[in-house]
């Protein structure tokens, strides 16, 4: 009530100084008035909202809706095409750009997809995909088994491993796990891999995306360290019970031999003599079990020749390097300019002078307005890309 009335007696005063005959303490009032009135206004500090992206087929011909949405997984995931295309295909997209996470609001027709594991003249995209379906029905394949998921249940896909299937008309929500982003928790997120997030977790889990989907509209970038360390704890929550598989499960043993190599290669990377003998020594495996742990991504010279690469691209759109790029393919790896720059081109699809140049960013400098500039259809392949890079 103090203030309430100090507030109120300071208008009151202020009023009377503009309003008062000269002599009724015309100054003493006035100068009230004016230490009053030059109070600063308090700054409010101006809201930067979290980087969203939307796509939809409904705003293209029939006959070009399936190919658009198909054109738009096609970083992550190859569709079967329908019998009927021109009948049309409905699809849309919302995706939010967390900065070391992705998420994707996403209503779908039903389809028939496959990974691309395996895929050697595609980048390999290995995130863990977390998904949760709000409305329909999936199916999953693998090698080694099948799991269904319905609504409300939480899946969980490795983009690096083999696998196919299926999905009914559906409303879902895609949350994109880069493995950097919890290195302390890959086993169990190995362990649960082509599984139902299931027990007391699982269902929080569903309570948390859904409540983080209703509420990204109104949050700020400010709050996207608290929102990614909240996120990282609700997901070592619902993973840790599946580390009791990881002594029974075989394929959980490869996934951490693969984790050990993965960390060998960047500890090693620009190391001209790293080779496969080393890393069989480092591992303590034959050669074809460590091909066989890198097949995902292409063989493992592959993998290391592409880690190179995205270095690589960081040191040519870096302004304060200023070193030839024959200087930074050699340091890199590559001792012929022109093998440099046909690989280069392979994986990023322009040369390396474009990047010097500036006329490329692409993958290690990627920002949000490149992203808007691009097509719809290669938004989210390319958010992808930034994350794994």
């Amino acid at each position: 009530m103090l203030i309430a009335r100090a507030v109120e007696g300071s208008v009151v005063i202020s009023h009377m100084a503009r309003t008062a005959p000269a002599g009724l303490n015309g100054h003493a009032i006035g100068g009230a008035a004016a230490r009053i009135t030059a109070d600063p206004a308090p700054v409010i500090p101006q809201r930067t909202s979290i980087p969203r992206f939307e796509f939809s087929t409904r705003e293209l011909p029939r006959k070009d809706q399936f190919a658009a949405w198909r054109q738009s997984f096609a970083t992550m995931l190859d569709f079967a095409e329908p019998s009927d295309t021109a009948a049309g295909f409905a699809g849309t997209q919302v995706i939010w750009d967390l900065g070391d996470l992705a998420l994707a609001e996403v209503s779908t027709d039903g389809l028939d997809f496959t990974s691309l594991a395996g895929h050697i003249r595609r980048d390999p995209i290995d995130h863990w995909l977390v998904t949760l379906i709000q409305e329909g029905r999936s199916q999953t394949i693998t090698p080694s088994r099948s799991f269904d998921g319905d609504a409300g249940s939480v899946q969980v896909h490795p983009l690096g491993g083999v696998f196919e299937g299926s999905v009914t008309d559906s409303e879902m929500l895609l949350l994109f796990v880069p493995r950097d982003f919890c290195r302390d928790m890959g086993w169990g997120l190995d362990a649960a891999e082509f599984s139902v997030l299931r027990g007391g977790m699982g269902p929080l889990f569903v309570d948390y995306l859904t409540s983080l989907a209703q509420r990204l509209p109104t949050m700020d970038v400010g709050d996207l360290p608290d929102l990614l360390s909240a996120t990282r704890a609700m997901l070592h929550g619902c993973i840790a019970p599946y580390s009791d598989l990881l002594a029974e499960a075989h394929d959980q043993i490869s996934a951490t031999l693969l984790e050990r190599a993965r960390r060998f290669v960047q500890r090693h990377l620009f190391e001209p003599d790293l080779s496969i003998e080393q890393m069989t020594r480092e591992l303590g495996i034959s050669r074809s079990r460590l091909y066989r742990l890198f097949e995902a991504s292409g063989g493992v010279v592959h993998y290391i020749q592409h880690r190179r690469l995205l270095a690589a691209h960081a040191a040519l759109a870096d302004p304060n390097d200023r070193r030839r790029i024959l200087d930074i393919a050699d340091e890199y790896g590559f001792c012929d300019g022109a093998e440099f720059s046909r690989a280069f081109r392979r994986a990023f699809g322009y040369c390396p002078s474009e990047v010097r140049t500036g006329v490329k960013n692409g993958p290690s400098n990627w920002h949000v307005d490149e992203v808007q500039a691009a097509a719809p259809v290669q938004r989210l392949g390319q958010l992808l890309h930034r994350l794994q890079a």
